[in-house]
């Protein structure tokens, strides 16, 4: 184990890797070796998109979470290459069906290598992820697996529902992020749980998932009406342009004039940037970004609180510390 400099207890994102590398540089072996294809194709798309940076916090918490609770064995290395392809893949569909131009301020996969490419390589890193999973041999965290994916997939077809209806409610919008996005947090370190044999903490692991991804996505949301390109990694307003009605505009809505609020309805309708400027100042002056802020610090607060009963650690510290990043972060 690293040894970290600064006092028990306050650890930075820095640290948090640092104590974690072992395992990363072992999950990004794996995840390397498992990419491996005879269809050129396959490979390069693959390599593209997984290796092209991320901070890849859902391993992470896999790793972390599972050290925690005193595993001692390997497989929560696998468990967390497999977490990052279904995660991967999910991007690669992502962008096809957003037309996303941008990701990990990057040309995306579709931009590069055509839709088609794109899908079909993202079908291969499911089925490579399931693959994995049958190599743990574990039933409960292939079920674990199975249902996120599911939920995921199932999330995606809601947000797309919701695309250009600017009465999208906070109600909704909070459906398709957990299904969309916290699912998958709450999956990683729910499987800990399993790998470490410590059924009494499940709900625990699942509750810190659940509020850390709802946490990250709401930040992320946020982030994309008040950072750069260069820090977002993609172009700014894209959730606009795309008809996207997330927790700043829904908010800046409520709170808005009636000519605000219209002009904020037309942009979702329309899924234009036009009045990107105006839109800004509306959810600056709504307390939008504020609204949105403060949410995600509530989720970020549940999340730290569920792990109260795991015993202390510096893994333990370390999820936590995750937990500050996420609602910190200017990217």
């Amino acid at each position: 184990m690293q040894v970290l400099q600064k006092s028990p207890g306050i650890l930075s994102i820095d640290d948090v890797f640092i104590l974690a590398r072992d395992d990363m540089q072992a999950v990004d072996e794996l995840i390397s070796t498992s990419l491996a294809s005879d269809v050129a194709l396959v490979s390069q798309v693959s390599e593209y998109i997984v290796l092209s940076g991320g901070k890849r916090l859902r391993p992470l918490i896999v790793l972390l979470a599972s050290k925690a609770l005193g595993y001692e064995g390997q497989q929560h290395r696998r468990t967390a290459a497999i977490v990052e392809f279904i995660h991967t893949a999910t991007l690669l569909h992502d962008d096809v069906v957003d037309s996303s131009e941008r990701r990990r301020g990057m040309d995306s996969a579709n931009t590069v290598f055509g839709n088609q490419a794109s899908v079909l390589v993202g079908d291969f890193l499911y089925s490579r992820a399931f693959q994995m999973m049958v190599d743990i041999d574990s039933m409960r965290i292939m079920q674990i697996l199975a249902d996120a994916t599911n939920t995921i997939a199932a999330g995606e077809v809601m947000q797309l529902m919701n695309v250009h209806d600017p009465d999208t409610s906070e109600e909704s919008y909070r459906k398709v992020i957990y299904r969309k996005t916290a699912r998958l947090f709450e999956a990683g370190a729910q499987i800990a749980a399993v790998l470490a044999n410590r059924p009494a903490d499940e709900a625990a692991l699942i509750a810190y998932g659940q509020n850390l991804g709802v946490a990250f996505q709401l930040v992320d949301d946020a982030l994309d009406f008040n950072a750069s390109a260069d820090e977002l990694g993609k172009n700014l307003g894209d959730d606009l342009a795309e008809g996207k009605a997330t927790l700043p505009l829904i908010y800046a809505m409520q709170k808005g004039s009636d000519t605000e609020r219209a002009m904020i309805r037309q942009a979702i309708m329309d899924g234009g940037l036009d009045h990107m400027d105006d839109i800004q100042a509306v959810i600056a002056s709504t307390g939008a970004l504020r609204y949105t802020a403060m949410r995600a610090q509530e989720a970020a607060d549940q999340a730290t609180s569920a792990l109260s009963g795991i015993p202390d650690s510096e893994y333990k510290q370390a999820l936590i510390a995750i937990a500050d990043f996420a609602v910190q972060r200017r990217a």
